[in-house]
């Protein structure tokens, strides 16, 4: 049969080390999952609470709206204000989304179509990649590899905007939109406001809209400070953002977010959703609402777990002989296979170190050109346990 949107997908290669991560767990090995980036730090009660408070009421069983109560996006806009000095109005600049992937997904329902085309970076997070390509839009991908790896956000930022021009220069038909993502999944990339400044004046010039996931928005160490696209003046003129409550609240299974920004893009995608969906179930809408306004110095309190995470692999890495980058924000480490084993290739290592190691990563070149020299590790699991893997690995990679 055919299945027109699925049939030109790639074999998903993160499945090739689930599958033997899940052997390994039958078989009763203990296997460390550093791999699928699924936070395992819980919820902050009061979402728990009044979750549990909304879902009593049979008032809140009925359709919700696909566009996010009032007092969500007003929660919402109030967060931006507080964290970001951004004033949105919740009436146009605001809609909820089932997530982050949800809403990337059908936005480029209504940006692009066959024809257009896209530019996306490469490596990236999957969705990234592939949201374009099943609205029928052809993919340019911008060179990232490596940022992740350079000192300093400035210079990764102008590294980030040169491969940017040089990706949109060699591109026919121009692309209509460009997908970006910093702090970076995976590379760990990070970049500073004077780079998203430039990109909106690139915006401008090219009549192109910037969409920035900004799923990490809270997840930063050593004192960076991820900027918002839409702190910078007149972006909401060629820019949307995704923010998520997924890695800043640990509320991944949530599954609440928003796209904020240019109040054209949003009313579209809003149009779109009413006759898609009837939004969040609302009792997951309204903790969300009381969260972001009575918890708001939740975030610190996951990012500060994430840091000490950090922490013990890199410094644990480097003592094996391991030479990894800090990364300065995400909840990830994009490490470069050492040379030793570098002409196995990331899924080939990522395997080994299942086999040997039973520790799970992610492979790079599940991430798209340019990955393929390097796997992600995820910071899913707490200290003693990371210090375990630690272990593992230094009895397993013997070259080093």
């Amino acid at each position: 049969m055919e299945f027109r949107r699925i049939n030109g997908l790639p074999p998903y290669v993160f499945a090739e080390v689930d599958a033997l991560k899940l052997a390994a767990r039958r078989a009763g090995e203990d296997v460390i999952d550093l791999g699928f980036g699924n936070p395992d730090i819980a919820s902050p009660d009061v979402a728990v609470d009044k979750l549990a408070e909304a879902a009593r009421n049979p008032r809140n069983h009925r359709y919700s709206s696909s566009r996010g109560i009032p007092k969500l996006r007003a929660a919402i806009c109030d967060l931006y204000l507080r964290r970001f000095g951004v004033q949105l109005d919740p009436e146009r600049q605001v809609v909820t989304t089932i997530g982050a992937k949800e809403g990337l997904s059908h936005l480029m329902w209504v940006l692009v179509g066959p024809g257009d085309t896209a530019l996306v970076p490469s490596p990236s997070y999957p969705i990234h990649i592939y949201a374009p390509l099943f609205a029928g839009a052809d993919v340019r991908m911008v060179r990232l590899e490596g940022l992740g790896q350079l000192e300093g956000e400035a210079n990764a930022g102008e590294a980030f905007f040169a491969n940017l021009v040089e990706a949109w220069e060699s591109a026919w038909p121009k692309p209509k939109v460009v997908i970006f993502s910093f702090p970076h999944n995976p590379t760990t990339a990070c970049i500073d406001l004077a780079t998203m400044a430039r990109l909106v004046d690139f915006a401008r010039e090219h009549d192109v809209v910037l969409i920035h996931d900004f799923a990490y928005s809270d997840t930063a160490f050593d004192g960076y400070r991820p900027p918002s696209i839409l702190e910078v003046s007149g972006a909401d003129e060629v820019a949307v953002e995704l923010y998520t409550l997924t890695k800043s609240f640990s509320m991944a299974g949530w599954r609440v977010a928003f796209l904020l920004g240019n109040a054209e893009v949003i009313a579209a995608l809003t149009k779109l959703k009413s006759y898609l969906d009837y939004g969040t179930f609302q009792p997951i809408q309204i903790a969300a609402t009381v969260t972001m306004n009575e918890e708001p110095d939740y975030p610190k309190v996951v990012n500060d777990i994430y840091l000490h995470r950090r922490d013990a692999l890199c410094d644990g890495l480097e003592r094996i002989g391991w030479s990894v980058h800090k990364p300065k924000g995400t909840m990830f480490l994009w490490a470069p296979i050492p040379e030793p084993y570098a002409e196995l290739g990331s899924l080939e290592f990522s395997k080994l170190l299942i086999r040997e190691a039973k520790v799970a990563t992610s492979p790079g070149v599940g991430f798209g050109s340019g990955g393929d020299g390097f796997i992600r590790f995820a910071l899913i699991e707490n200290e003693q346990r990371i210090g375990q893997a630690i272990r593992n690995l230094r009895r397993t990679l013997t070259k080093l």
